[in-house]
């Protein structure tokens, strides 16, 4: 009954700060329990999202593994897994290939790996997270303009202005259990990496999805900041509040989950991910790991019917496929307009379409045209136009 009571009273003092905020949205508050099981229901990825199939140009120079890294009005940024250094750029309405830019090595001006790219197409540039907590910032022929050096161990990077980057500082994974010292969501000056906003999530200790045994630990590294249908959700594992994050520093209260981060044990954390008119998917991972066998973090995905109020266990296939493939609704997004990015390889589409298993449309198109030795296909999920 205590836990209970406790629970209700964070509930309430969350909802009544939203309501002091003169800027507070109509969004409903959604409450989820992430102890409980829910019911089940399929989608069909086509029914409420816009799908768009990018055929990447194959030659000698454009060889690539395509994983997707940002996706402009005119431009898409691909590397390799291999660490080769090789960045790609490809039109983003025809999939040819425009240019390849390497600039990986140990001079001032390169990039010891990459980490993460940001395309900036107001200002015509890309960063280029590098080890080290340096950003290396060029045009898009390569050419270097200068290094961002941070004081911040910062991931999940996007575009957020014309001036500024948002990011995650990482450096609370490593203290979890104590109290926090300072802002983890925070805006970087595109000029030279300064702090110039601080956004505080409220949460007093520190808790983070780590397991620890035989010796060492694992991380379940995830996204603390997404993008979509208009919206800038942040979250902390710390946190039991996810917040819509506008320019002027307002922060609106989202979505509550219960119970309490800090009352569970083990814990389940609750992350975000696409958000429609009427669905809100999410995620739920429990906060466990077997180091024998070497598998754990187990995850469900939940949405949100916005119409019914009510939370499902969702799965979601697309429906280009004449069998059930699931997609992931939970993936990092890419920006505002797009919600994600999948690559799609050539021999397994080309071996899909063999046996018939494609349904008539674009993809089937492409896939017919494809050679097993073709740079891969890029799978893109937008909100569905008005």
């Amino acid at each position: 009954m205590k836990q209970i009571n406790a629970i209700l009273a964070i509930i309430l003092l969350v909802v009544l700060a939203g309501c002091e905020e003169s800027k507070q949205s109509n969004d409903e508050l959604i409450i989820v329990d992430v102890s409980k099981s829910y019911p089940k229901k399929e989608l069909v990825l086509q029914d409420f999202m816009d799908v768009e199939y990018l055929a990447l140009e194959t030659s000698d120079e454009f060889l690539t593994q395509g994983l997707v890294q940002d996706v402009g009005k005119e431009y898409l940024l691909v590397k390799n897994r291999n660490r080769d250094g090789d960045i790609f750029i490809f039109d983003r309405k025809t999939g040819k290939g425009l240019r390849k830019i390497n600039r990986q090595g140990q001079g001032a001006e390169e990039y010891a790996g990459i980490n993460g790219i940001i395309l900036d197409e107001s200002n015509d540039e890309i960063f280029v997270m590098s080890p080290g907590n340096k950003i290396l910032v060029y045009d898009l022929y390569g050419e270097f303009k200068r290094c961002l050096n941070l004081d911040r161990e910062v991931s999940s990077v996007f575009d957020y202005d014309k001036s500024d980057l948002i990011g995650y500082d990482m450096s609370d994974y490593h203290n979890k259990g104590k109290d926090r010292g300072k802002s983890y969501h925070v805006i970087i000056s595109k000029q030279d990496g300064s702090i110039t906003r601080e956004i505080f999530i409220p949460f007093k200790t520190i808790n983070t999805p780590i397991v620890t045994g035989d010796g060492g630990f694992v991380a379940n590294y995830s996204y603390q900041i997404r993008l979509s249908h208009g919206k800038c959700t942040l979250l902390d594992t710390s946190a039991d509040t996810l917040y819509n994050y506008v320019p002027d520093g307002t922060l609106t209260p989202f979505i509550v989950r219960t119970p309490s981060v800090h009352t569970m044990q083990p814990e389940v954390f609750l992350y975000t991910g696409i958000y429609t008119d009427r669905y809100y998917f999410m995620e739920t991972v429990k906060n466990v790991f077997n180091f024998e066998k070497g598998n754990g973090f187990y995850a469900d995905v939940l949405m949100y019917d916005k119409e019914e109020k009510v939370i499902y266990q969702v799965t979601v296939h697309n429906g280009d496929y004449a069998e059930k493939r699931s997609v992931a609704m939970t993936a990092k997004s890419i920006n505002h307009d797009i919600e994600g990015a999948t690559t799609l390889n050539a021999p397994r589409l080309v071996e899909i379409y063999k046996k018939g298993q494609l349904k008539d449309g674009p993809l089937k198109e492409i896939a017919s045209k494809l050679d097993e030795e073709d740079n891969p296909v890029i799978m893109l999920v937008k909100q569905k136009s008005l």
